[in-house]
């Protein structure tokens, strides 16, 4: 009887764990656009970056936004876990701070657990850089990415010294991206530059396709090619390769 009473006991007390950790996971979704994982082969941890990238100014409530002061914190706590093996990240962004995307994406390229990253819908102006910050960089066909030059809301001195300023962070920009993808600096400067693709602006619209021809991202896959890289690379990494 006392037997009978232990195993309802922690039958009862497993199900009371497996809430908990059901609600810190929507908790975590809700307050990060985040969560861990852990019912695959390996516990990893899945960010998102959608809407517009927010930085030194707070955006208007209505405009769906990722805040970079809270992915910073997140991101070391994800490389020093010792439980998280791997970082998946979602991107679905409209660009937004650049300082604040490029600070991001020198964080995930600086980490050493595995990162993969999938484009879903669109990476567009700093969501590039952000792509290709992951160890592995996934598109799905549908997706778009925008390739342009730095541009700025608001009051331009009309200086010498303000167009130097712009010009120094689009060649930051560009070094990053060249370093971690296979595309060229001077491909990149054409694609900035052509004209003719947008309306009201300079730029090209590259497709899931034409973003891997051009060797921006690694390759066209799905949810499921992306974990499954991510896995693969966990599993490398346990045996040393």
């Amino acid at each position: 009887m006392n037997t009978e009473k232990r195993k309802n006991t922690e039958q009862d007390g497993d199900g009371e764990n497996e809430s908990t950790r059901l609600q810190q996971r929507l908790q975590m979704v809700e307050d990060n656009g985040s969560v861990t994982t852990d019912n695959g082969n390996h516990r990893i941890h899945c960010m998102t970056i959608v809407g517009q990238i927010e930085g030194h100014y707070v955006l208007p409530i209505e405009t769906k936004s990722t805040k970079y002061e809270h992915m910073i914190p997140q991101l070391v706590a994800v490389d020093e876990s010792r439980e998280i093996e791997g970082l998946l990240i979602l991107l679905n962004t409209v660009g937004g701070d650049v300082e604040a995307g490029l600070a991001l994406a020198e964080l995930i390229a600086g980490m050493k657990k595995p990162t993969v990253s999938l484009v879903l819908g669109g990476g567009h102006s700093i969501g590039v850089p952000l792509a290709v910050a992951a160890d592995r960089s996934f598109i799905v066909p549908s997706a778009t990415m925008t390739i342009h030059p730095v541009r700025t809301n608001g009051l331009v001195l009309g200086v010498p010294q303000a167009f130097t300023h712009f010009q120094r962070m689009q060649e930051r920009i560009v070094d990053f991206v060249c370093r971690h993808s296979d595309m060229t600096s001077e491909r990149f400067f054409e694609l900035c530059m052509t004209t003719g693709e947008m309306a009201t602006d300079v730029g090209s619209v590259l497709n899931g396709e034409e973003a891997v021809d051009e060797g921006l991202i690694d390759r066209l896959g799905s949810l499921r090619d992306a974990i499954d890289a991510l896995y693969q690379m966990i599993e490398n990494t346990a045996k040393g390769v």
